[in-house]
């Protein structure tokens, strides 16, 4: 895959690489250039047209009127959704018809940071292949539109409303969720609306926090990355359980009445619960990455259901997914995809599935949302900006030494995985261990080495 897309789009620091004005104009040149190609004689004289959302950093502004000036020059119709979660975006793209979609955000990551996430006319993200394309297609020559064939823009004022909506149907109708107090955390991102009224309509007591973005508080000390405020608060209001969101709200991290968190593991552990209880688990299959719990993988073992890892990322889980027909899948970090439902991770999609298994149990979260014993599990990452010192310490053999020496003396009670993140410049050293003292000690020599790898 080209050095432009990473695991989730384009992603870099505002106003450098791809995150520069020009870098943007030319990647709408570019993505457009390739949709308007994919059109051939179906589009039966419509205009082409592209969906563009995004979260509440303040440098959205600037990425989206370089898209749409991009756009616009290639000859696109575009449709200004405004701040909405990047699945209300996908959802938009395939009922609106259009073309392709855009979601501009960074997800987690702080508000100095964008990104640009492409959706086919499915609403799936693109595979890699696509992608390539793409950027192959910046490095050329685009022709642009004649005058009278420049696009249009309009703003779409109802985009909230309708994915409101459309969450609603990933639980049955008549579910709701009176008698239940829920602390939402929004991160200050693009759920900051629709999270609060979707549990407001369902009956829900609603403690909503993080909801007054300002353009640089997104993430900050707050949302699924920094789950801590939202389990304090649990605690503070007395509350049955808390909800944290992320940036784009694609993502979901909870935490029980004791303000203990529950990850994404435990999240498709009571999802696959669910499904397989009604017969909706297709091949008994959960799709998870490399990071996922072998806790989870065990006990989903023992109630027949079977664990397929991918490469870490939403759009592996994703691909594998599709593929083989399963319906299922996520991870530890809280993207849960349920493919029935939607064709991108769901963050408040997925807390609805998990508050109804709270109300339909009438035990406390902590009883009822907590289905197997994790491994210890320690990450620590490593800083590095340059990508091929990366990728030279990554191949070393120091590093893949003693690697092998881990892994021979965890035996089957631990798992050791070293790969570069897809969204920051790190490399990330995760142990996983049955011993918490083994598993430490692991961690530190290992991430030892490739600290003096990348520094050298």
């Amino acid at each position: 895959m080209s050095q432009l897309f990473g695991t989730d789009g384009v992603r870099a620091r505002i106003n450098t690489g791809a995150m520069t004005a020009e870098n943007i104009i030319r990647l709408a040149l570019a993505a457009g250039k390739y949709f308007l190609g994919q059109r051939g004689d179906t589009s039966d004289g419509r205009p082409p047209l592209v969906v563009i959302g995004k979260d509440t950093r303040l440098s959205g502004y600037m990425v989206e009127a370089a898209l749409q000036a991009g756009f616009a020059s290639i000859g696109m119709d575009t449709r200004l959704i405004g701040p909405l979660p990047t699945p209300g975006v996908a959802y938009l793209t395939r009922t609106l018809r259009a073309d392709f979609g855009v979601m501009i955000s960074a997800s987690h990551n702080p508000h100095y940071d964008n990104g640009i996430k492409l959706f086919g006319p499915d609403g799936y993200k693109l595979p890699d292949e696509v992608e390539a394309e793409i950027a192959g297609i910046m490095a050329g020559h685009i022709p642009l539109a004649e005058p009278e064939r420049l696009g249009r823009a309009r703003r779409m004022l109802d985009g909230v409303g309708r994915y409101v909506e459309y969450v609603k149907t990933v639980i049955p109708r008549s579910m709701r969720f009176d008698g239940l107090k829920v602390v939402i955390d929004c991160a200050n991102g693009a759920g900051y609306r629709a999270a609060p009224d979707v549990l407001f309509e369902l009956g829900a007591e609603v403690i909503p926090m993080a909801i007054a973005p300002d353009g640089f508080n997104i993430n900050a000390d707050c949302g699924a990355v920094h789950p801590e405020a939202m389990a304090a608060a649990v605690v503070e209001h007395g509350a049955d359980i808390g909800i944290s969101l992320d940036g784009d709200a694609d993502r979901l991290i909870m935490a029980d009445e004791g303000g203990n968190t529950i990850d994404g593991d435990q999240c498709l552990a009571v999802i696959a619960d669910q499904m397989q209880g009604a017969g909706e688990l297709a091949g008994q299959t959960v799709v998870g990455t490399l990071m996922t719990n072998h806790g989870l993988a065990g006990w989903l073992d023992g109630k027949g259901m079977t664990l397929e890892r991918t490469r870490v990322g939403d759009r592996y889980i994703l691909e594998r997914m599709r593929e083989a027909g399963f319906n299922l899948g996520g991870e530890p970090s809280g993207h849960i995809l349920m493919t029935d439902h939607g064709t991108s991770g769901d963050g408040l999609m997925a807390a609805l599935r998990m508050l109804a298994a709270l109300k339909v149990s009438g035990n406390k979260a902590s009883e009822a949302l907590r289905r197997f014993t994790a491994f210890p599990q320690c990450i620590i990452n490593i800083s590095c900006e340059d990508h091929s010192i990366i990728s030279a310490a990554l191949d070393h053999k120091a590093l893949t030494d003693a690697v092998s020496e881990a892994e021979a003396s965890l035996g089957n009670d631990g798992r050791v995985v070293i790969r570069p993140s897809g969204t920051e410049p790190l490399i990330r050293v995760m142990v996983e261990a049955r011993d918490q003292t083994a598993m430490d000690k692991t961690a530190r020599s290992i991430a030892g080495v490739v600290e003096g790898l990348v520094s050298a």
